[in-house]
């Protein structure tokens, strides 16, 4: 079975970072035990990252490299915000690169990254903490299946076999 939109798709990968230099920075892997497992074709995974999934079956290995423009866009200088002290009177200070778990007026969740804490501000970078850079995945499909009709009502995966509750 191929893999399709409204398909789960069950995968592990290697993920680097290609550098300005063309060095590779690793950043992470699954494993067999804990792979990524994702519904096809319902924006969950940047498009890129899907269109590259596309017609591949159990078994099949792949290697591709995303562009900042296809991936999570260029770093934009003007993303920082200025916290105020007072958000940190009980947790404390966060350091600088703490990861700071935020929330917008929507009520979207996102992190941003701490990058400098003043007397009267922590500065925060809200871009995503891949923007502006290059990613090259090595991918295995583990498994691929439809999605069951719950999946689709919820809009994301249950598990490899569809059984995991949540």
């Amino acid at each position: 079975m191929t893999i399709e939109n409204n398909h789960v798709v069950a995968v592990n990968y290697k993920l680097h970072t290609i550098e300005a230099n063309g060095e590779k920075v690793f950043v992470e892997e699954t494993t067999a035990e804990n792979p990524l497992t994702y519904l096809h074709g319902v924006g969950m995974m940047i498009p890129k990252f899907e269109n590259e999934m596309n017609g591949l079956s159990a078994g099949d290995k792949k290697s591709f490299t995303i562009a900042p423009e296809e991936g999570y866009g260029e770093k934009d200088p003007n993303a920082v915000a200025q916290l105020p002290l007072d958000m940190f009177s009980e947790s404390g200070l966060p350091p600088v690169g703490a990861m700071l778990p935020l929330t917008d007026d929507q009520g979207n969740q996102f992190r941003a990254v701490v990058v400098e804490v003043t007397d009267n501000a922590v500065v925060a970078d809200l871009n995503h903490p891949m923007a502006g850079k290059t990613l090259e995945f090595n991918v295995e499909v583990i498994n691929t299946r439809p999605a069951t009709e719950e999946e689709l009502e919820h809009g994301h995966a249950h598990g490899i076999d569809g059984t995991e509750t949540h």
